[in-house]
């Protein structure tokens, strides 16, 4: 059985150089349409489903909206960053190394560090930076404080990549940070908080990384620790019985991650600031409208057997493809889906998953597509084993 390791091989060649947000659908076990012989058309046939957003989605270039991305909250409520870092050290036999996403102030850095733990603060505020430093005097290496923004590790312009913005892989050699086999532990905590209008953008950057091995899971099975919005939380971790949240999100991190509930606090535990460090007053509706939700402290942990002989990095972007085609009509029948997807005869592949040939996208859990996808990947009478229009085809190496 096929075991992905920490680190990008060979068998990481295609995804590596195809980015981790693109396409590399054209291989040994697919084919355009152009290439199948003229026949009935079924059900979806003509459909051409759009490719998944980039994870250098570029955002409206808006004066206020560049704004509003410019806000950013921040812990520093000691009583609460005393509780966050005692359950992000409640797991025995865990690394004590923690990358904190922009610290701001302090207040949890300062709270991690009283746990022993060896804290590596990435703030993309040149405002903070001082007072981080002196935070880790005479505490002997325990604190590093780095220009960097999390979510804007590994770009895909390679032109864009100067502090904040940086290439993990060099940060990490900088730190002597080291990789773990994927099967072998986690070999690092991240803690953060989403950020405020980027939380979906943030999400699917990690998720193209997550499954192609790239950016901070090129080291194994990196934990997420992570604070985000109870609205965008019940998406993530929604089932059929939600149509109306369940969706390629909520399949994918599912499949991909044992998602844990830690914690709940009041939006109002949070100071937000301006891009300048400096204390924001809530004088914007919209944002005196979030002041009134809550923040979720939950625990993404990547599942060991998450790669198996048929779902690798280098075909995960076909299972991103194949989830994007079902919800875009989610409730029309699977077996018209499959049609549209693969030549691989659609009533037997749904016998295998034990699935009725009636069967929706609504009555599909989040392993139940895993099981669908490798019932296909592992077809044995077939050359090829699915199918993508031009626009995809075309999608491939930009």
């Amino acid at each position: 059985m096929w075991v992905p390791m920490a680190g990008l091989s060979a068998r990481l060649t295609i995804s590596a150089l195809t980015s981790a947000s693109s396409f590399c659908i054209l291989g040994p076990r697919a084919m355009t349409r152009k290439d199948l012989a003229e026949g009935p058309r079924r059900c979806f046939s003509d459909s051409r489903p759009q490719p998944l957003p980039s994870q250098d989605i570029v955002g409206s270039s808006s004066r206020v909206f560049r704004c509003r991305l410019d806000h950013k909250r921040y812990v520093t409520c000691r009583k609460l960053a005393k509780l966050l870092s005692l359950i992000l050290q409640d797991q025995p036999g865990t690394p004590q190394l923690v990358l904190e996403c922009n610290p701001g102030p302090g207040i949890l850095t300062q709270a991690l560090l009283e746990t022993g733990a060896r804290v590596v603060a990435l703030e993309s505020d040149k405002t903070f930076i001082p007072h981080l430093e002196s935070l880790g005097k005479n505490l002997h290496g325990k604190l590093d404080v780095v220009h960097c923004d999390f979510f804007k590790l590994d770009p895909k312009d390679y032109s864009l990549v100067k502090p904040p913005v940086m290439i993990s892989q060099k940060l990490f050699q900088n730190l002597g940070i080291t990789s773990l086999p994927w099967s072998e532990g986690i070999p690092l905590k991240v803690i953060g908080i989403f950020p405020i209008k980027n939380e979906k953008r943030a999400l699917w950057k990690l998720l193209y990384s997550l499954y192609s091995c790239t950016s901070i899971y090129s080291y194994g099975r990196v934990e997420l620790n992570m604070l985000i919005s109870e609205k965008e939380y019940q998406k993530l971790m929604a089932k059929p019985r939600n149509p109306n949240s369940y969706h390629v999100l909520s399949v994918l991190w599912q499949v991909a991650c044992n998602i844990k509930l830690l914690h709940m606090e009041p939006w109002s535990s949070f100071d937000l600031y301006t891009q300048n460090g400096q204390l924001e007053k809530l004088q914007n509706r919209e944002l005196s409208q979030l002041i009134k939700q809550n923040l979720c402290f939950i625990r993404m942990t990547p599942r060991k057997n998450l790669f198996t002989k048929n779902l690798t990095p280098v075909n995960y972007d076909i299972f991103f493809h194949m989830l994007k085609h079902c919800f875009g009509k989610r409730n029309a029948k699977l077996v018209d889906h499959l049609h549209s997807l693969s030549p691989v005869d659609a009533i037997d592949v749904l016998t295998k998953i034990r699935k009725h040939k009636n069967a929706k996208i609504t009555n599909m859990n989040p392993m139940d597509f895993k099981r669908l996808f490798e019932a296909i990947e592992c077809s044995k009478d077939y050359t090829y084993k699915w199918l993508c229009d031009d626009i995809i085809e075309n999608k491939i190496i930009s």
